[in-house]
């Protein structure tokens, strides 16, 4: 709110106070110093009834607001204020929904129906974290998650902090500290345990007691409570604490929370544990200074191993750094101004939320965070010194390459397998520089006439499914030989396939598993989408045959986390860049999404296959042989389940595994490879070459199927085309320079 205060008038409406006795309903009113915000608190006897309040509340409201200038732009925290303020003339409505409060303690019974009606009424909703967003993307078409930013050179303070409150100086050390509001959310449990485990520990607890009985606060010699601090306060108390807490119930009230101490805590400098709270796993579980812990047990041995590495002087805060590096306050404010200028009704009367010289100006805009847009970014930052701003729409990096810990704590793909193979040692020898590898040769089974055979098909193959007994290359190429099936004019899939093995094996292997797959016949796809599947007459079972084949050993999450960590980079995620793009003065743009959006569908849609897909957390250590099995059997709906350990290497006593389904709507995943669209396609070109100062590049925006290897390839391209005109206006500059001053 102070950012939005610097052009127009804030005035921040409290919840109300009890007034003194024998005074009737008032207004104090104070402006904030440092940022304009006006800040607003009614007073109410305490012997007004439901009714009563609310027209109270409403009276003072009208009575201030009858001094200011409308239309407003009303901005609601909490569902409670609606009955008082839902009469307000205004030209947007913003929920900004930070909590689920109906599952917080004491929730008033009314909230849940305010809520929908607030909902209802709203232009623009935003959640405070992306937990809250999943719970509720399907109640408002236009919803985007915020999870919480942080004022690192604020909390930054605590690791160099000298001062010591009066009230800690006394406590021993080592410190494990917590602030905050000490309610239902805390597992008083845990606290107790952590400080009867470890009687030699000191915990800080800082915060009021709200909602609770202090009754049941347990209390130990080595358990400090030190009430509530200010805001400025908290990296004074941060600076003396050697691991930072968030002891979270896992409950009802915790399930949707993304707690702003964690940035917080990190950027003071300080290891954090934490109970399994989903947003916490979902932003920070790939720090080595985040500890996720479940039990009583699990917490004091995570809480031990964060008080070691507090003394230590590794790469943690280097990686913490690196994390906290893209959360912005300024672009959060940014991206929430331009939703809510666009949520105006009536924008020659509505308020300039966000004016032109307040725009942060970058060299390069990159639509997209996945391997074409992040790897342009890279280069341009750490090569070119440019200013880079990311954005992505996804609530995430890496695009379709992003994995993480799932619930179980598997590391798991999130939109399926990625497999990373490659022949170009120059396009491995670049990703190394973020991430260290781990082999892995990847093997497919396909389940045909209730057997799992391998696939691509190969001796092994013939042999098991057709009880054959090859031995070598060439009999397995005669027998091949004897089923394939002459075609006069190899134009379609299925003419690919029936020249090289025959009808039966297509059918088995080829016509169905493609039928789910591109939603068409392989007669009717163009011969390059199974002319990429070899069929070998040895018994190489491995599905790839390039030199390199390997996976990131961190995960791709993990290596796109370092690729973008420069100091030249701001990402910005959850962002279309129509919402943006006119908060941001950018020179260049790269985009890689789809094209046919970029010009607003002129010539109609690109046709594209999606995927749908179904994960599962088993309660067993492995569920299939190999990472994939493939299911062609048209009767069967999905059409492969992978199971991530074999691709990743993971030791774990569950597994995790997803079902995948082709769909015709989601994302767009796969250009589907006919002659029309590809005609289509190229009108497309045709404008993005007439385009002055936006590059298209990636699968999307050349509408092309590339592997991961070939993106990165294509973008390293890009980048050297973008380096070599650089290099010429630079050289044609100096040249004018020259010659000027000749004359």
């Amino acid at each position: 709110m102070s950012r939005f205060a610097a052009d127009r008038r804030v005035i921040y409406w409290e919840e109300p106070e009890a007034a003194l006795p024998d005074c009737d309903p008032a207004l104090g009113v104070r402006t904030c110093a440092e940022s304009g915000v006006i800040v607003v608190t009614p007073s109410l006897p305490e012997s007004l009834d439901e009714a009563g309040r609310e027209a109270a509340l409403k009276s003072l409201l009208d009575g201030f607001l009858a001094g200011e200038q409308g239309p407003f732009v009303r901005w609601y925290y909490t569902p409670m204020m609606l009955p008082f303020s839902r009469h307000v003339a205004s030209a947007a409505t913003v929920y900004d929904c930070m909590d689920e409060l109906a599952n917080f303690r004491f929730a008033p019974p009314q909230l849940l129906d305010l809520e929908r009606e607030l909902i209802a009424a709203a232009d623009v909703v935003f959640t405070g974290g992306y937990s809250l967003y999943e719970a509720k993307k399907d109640r408002h078409p236009n919803i985007h998650p915020f999870p919480s930013s942080v004022d690192r050179a604020h909390f930054a303070q605590a690791r160099a902090m000298d001062a010591i409150p009066d009230d800690q100086a006394p406590i021993g050390r080592p410190r494990l500290g917590f602030y905050g509001v000490i309610d239902e959310r805390m597992d008083l449990e845990l606290i107790a345990a952590v400080a009867d485990a470890h009687p030699e520990w000191s915990i800080v607890m800082v915060g009021p007691v709200v909602k609770i009985d202090e009754a049941d606060l347990p209390l130990r010699a080595n358990i400090h409570y030190v009430g509530g601090k200010s805001y400025d306060e908290l990296p004074v108390y941060l600076g003396g604490w050697d691991v930072a807490l968030m002891p979270f119930a896992i409950n009802e009230s915790t399930k949707f929370i993304s707690p702003t101490k964690t940035p917080e805590y990190l950027a003071g400098g300080r290891p954090v544990v934490s109970t399994p709270i989903t947003d916490v796993i979902r932003h920070y579980s790939d720090l080595e200074a985040v500890f996720i812990a479940d039990g009583q047990a699990a917490f004091i041995e995570a809480c031990e191993k964060a008080l070691a590495l507090s003394r230590t002087e590794g790469d943690w805060l280097g990686q913490v750094d690196a994390k906290l590096a893209n959360l912005s306050w300024d672009i959060t404010y940014a991206r929430m101004a331009g939703l809510v200028r666009e949520a105006v009704k009536v924008p020659t009367a509505g308020p300039n939320i966000v004016k032109a010289h307040n725009k942060k100006t970058y060299d390069y805009l990159v639509v997209g965070a996945g391997f074409a847009g992040s790897v342009l970014a890279e280069r341009l930052a750490s090569q070119h010194d440019a200013r880079v701003l990311v954005i992505d729409k996804r609530p995430h990096i890496a695009g379709n390459a992003y994995d993480h810990l799932d619930e179980a704590g598997v590391l798991i793909h999130q939109y399926g397998p990625h497999i990373f193979h490659a022949n170009s040692d120059e396009i491995v020898d670049y990703l190394s520089q973020f991430t260290e590898w781990r082999p892995y040769e990847h093997r497919v089974l396909a389940e045909v006439r209730d057997q799992l055979v391998p696939i691509p098909i190969n001796r092994t193959t013939l042999n098991q499914l057709f009880d054959l007994d090859l031995q070598t290359d060439e009999e397995a190429a005669a027998y091949l030989a004897s089923r394939a099936e002459p075609v006069a004019e190899i134009k379609t899939s299925e003419d690919v396939v029936i020249s090289a093995v025959g009808r039966e094996l297509y059918e088995l292997f080829f016509q169905g598993y493609t039928r789910k797959q591109w939603g068409i016949d392989p007669s009717g796809l163009d011969k390059a989408v199974t002319a990429r599947i070899p069929t070998r007459t040895n018994t190489d079972d491995r599905y790839f045959g390039d030199k390199h084949q390997i996976m990131p050993k961190n995960g791709y999450t993990a290596m796109f986390n370092r690729m973008l960590e420069h100091p030249n980079i701001d990402v910005l995620l959850s962002t279309d860049y129509k919402d943006i793009i006119s908060e941001v003065d950018a020179g260049h743009i790269i985009f890689t999404g789809p094209i046919d959006e970029y010009f607003d569908f002129r010539y109609g849609k690109l046709p594209y296959r999606s995927l749908r897909f179904e994960h599962k957390i088993l309660d067993e250590e492995q569920f299939q042989p190999v990472a994939v099995v493939n299911y062609p059997d048209p009767q069967v709906p999905y059409t492969r389940i992978t199971e991530y350990k074999h691709l990743t290497g993971q030791q774990h006593s569950k597994t995790s595994i997803t079902y995948e389904y082709p769909s015709a709507e989601g994302d767009p995943y796969y250009p589907i490879p006919r002659a029309e669209n590809q005609d289509l396609f190229k009108k497309y070109e045709a404008l993005a070459d007439a385009t002055p100062n936006v590059t298209f590049v990636g699968r999307l925006a050349t509408y092309r199927y590339y592997n991961m290897d070939q993106v990165v390839g294509q973008a390293l391209a890009t980048f050297r085309r973008i380096d070599a005109k650089r290099s010429a206006d630079a050289a044609a500059s100096a040249g004018t320079v020259w010659t000027e001053a000749a004359e």
